[in-house]
């Protein structure tokens, strides 16, 4: 069994780019076909530790977990301090596949977050989030 690049990309939650690059550079093994790679279940079990899944193109199934947290009693410089903090730690990419919005309402000085990806990481910003509101 082979897989595309784009397959792999979204059993591992990963652009395709980042997979193409993982070839390029011989982190993950792969054969060139015409102007496309495959890559074989056995290279993507090395590479990844894990079984591969030929699920006929579908996704690899993912738990994902919604979180909406709202800070009252918080003025704007207050709420921009957070909203940066976590916006900062998503894409420094050292929390993984999450996805973070932030609106301030300020008639009622209130921030909302909403915080959308993988349950354990999740957890972890929300530890952030209340250090930080806190603070």
């Amino acid at each position: 069994m082979m897989f595309s690049v784009e397959q792999v990309a979204d059993q591992l939650g990963l652009h395709v780019r980042t997979v193409r690059n993982y070839v390029r550079d011989g982190k993950l093994n792969a054969v060139r076909i015409g102007k496309q790679y495959r890559i074989s279940r056995e290279d993507l079990e090395a590479f990844t530790g894990i079984s591969a899944v030929d699920d006929g193109g579908a996704s690899a199934r993912r738990v994902e977990v919604s979180s909406i947290v709202q800070v009252d009693a918080i003025d704007r410089a207050g709420a921009d301090r957070i909203s940066t903090h976590l916006h900062a730690a998503v894409n420094q990419g050292g929390l993984g596949q999450l996805r973070v919005e932030s609106a301030y309402d300020e008639d009622r000085s209130s921030l909302k977050l909403i915080i959308i990806g993988d349950p354990e990481v999740t957890a972890d910003l929300l530890r952030i989030v209340s250090l930080l509101a806190k603070a």
